[in-house]
């Protein structure tokens, strides 16, 4: 047989996610780039790895065998990398993190640089919710962790970022003023919440009870980029994260309306276990961290400062 290392990546990514369109899109590959791949692995077996049925693709029972044959192939393919990359003493390993959503318009930033320099790391880096996140430290699952609010039952070690700042916004058919939006106005206002647990939805809703606003809830949505799109067709309002919304203000989609008590600050802490004895790579993160914050924030978040 002569099957290629990434033909095996391929195949092993359309089995997990049983879908050519989801492969292409993780692997940013062209749908027919994945198909040509696939049918020379097929060609290099008997029987079939998958069959397609309707519009939905299976893998085959034979196709499963393989699939687990092939996930210990690239595992120990990755192994070997490491090990001669760390005989020649480079960093060469996983970096395993897990962050909420709104992260996503954070955490590339301070990864980059790093990522970079040091070839011989893979990321792993899982978007997901709140509670998801803390789950996967908690179980040790991941070295790191990005949040905005600390979590009060685990004892962690933490790195601060930067700011995140929470305002209300409007779309543009919002009128808009530079006087604070009063009490009665914003009760008035069709608001949209967060799903239970994301810490956007807690600051939001400390923030509307203490300023004893009546609670005018028209919506729930479960991603940051649903909740915008949301407000920018003028389905509502709601006091949301800044770092995701720039391209959006500046097109004028959507407006930041000014309100007392606003904006609510809080800040992005990199966290991980303080039992967690963390390897060679997560040290060498946290150090770089440590070392190049502040510089980070300064090349990749000026505009921040102008709101």
């Amino acid at each position: 047989m002569n099957y290629t290392l990434h033909q095996l990546e391929i195949y092993k990514k359309v089995a997990e996610l049983q879908s050519v369109t989801k492969a292409s899109q993780e692997m940013y590959l062209s749908q027919p780039a994945i198909s040509i791949q696939l049918k020379k692995l097929q060609e290099q077996f008997p029987q079939p790895l998958f069959e397609v049925i309707g519009r939905q693709l299976y893998i085959t029972d034979f196709g499963k065998q393989v699939a687990v044959s092939v996930d210990k192939v690239l595992h120990e393919v990755e192994s070997l990398n490491t090990k001669t990359l760390t005989f020649n003493g480079e960093l060469a390993g996983k970096l395993k993190i897990a962050i909420v959503s709104t992260a996503k318009y954070v955490m590339p930033s301070f990864l980059t640089n790093f990522m970079t320099k040091n070839q011989g790391v893979t990321l792993a880096m899982d978007v997901t919710n709140k509670a998801s996140v803390i789950e996967s430290l908690e179980k040790n699952l991941v070295d790191f962790a990005l949040v905005s609010v600390l979590p009060e039952n685990l004892k962690v070690n933490s790195i601060q970022l930067m700011q995140n700042k929470l305002f209300l916004m409007g779309g543009r058919q919002h009128k808009a003023s530079e006087k604070n939006i009063t009490k009665k106005a914003i009760s008035e206002l069709p608001l949209i919440y967060r799903e239970y647990g994301s810490a956007t939805r807690v600051a939001m809703e400390n923030y509307i009870t203490s300023q004893g606003i009546p609670n005018n809830k028209r919506l729930e949505l479960t991603s940051n980029e649903a909740l915008k799109q949301a407000i920018i067709v003028g389905l509502g309002y709601s006091i949301m994260p800044l770092i995701g919304v720039k391209n959006e203000l500046i097109t004028g989609d959507l407006q930041i309306i000014p309100a007392k008590g606003l904006p609510i600050t809080t800040h992005w802490n990199l966290i991980w276990l303080k039992a967690k004895k963390l390897s060679v790579i997560g040290e060498a993160y946290a150090d770089y961290l440590r070392e190049h914050n502040q510089g980070i924030i300064d090349n990749s978040f000026q505009w921040f400062d102008k709101y």
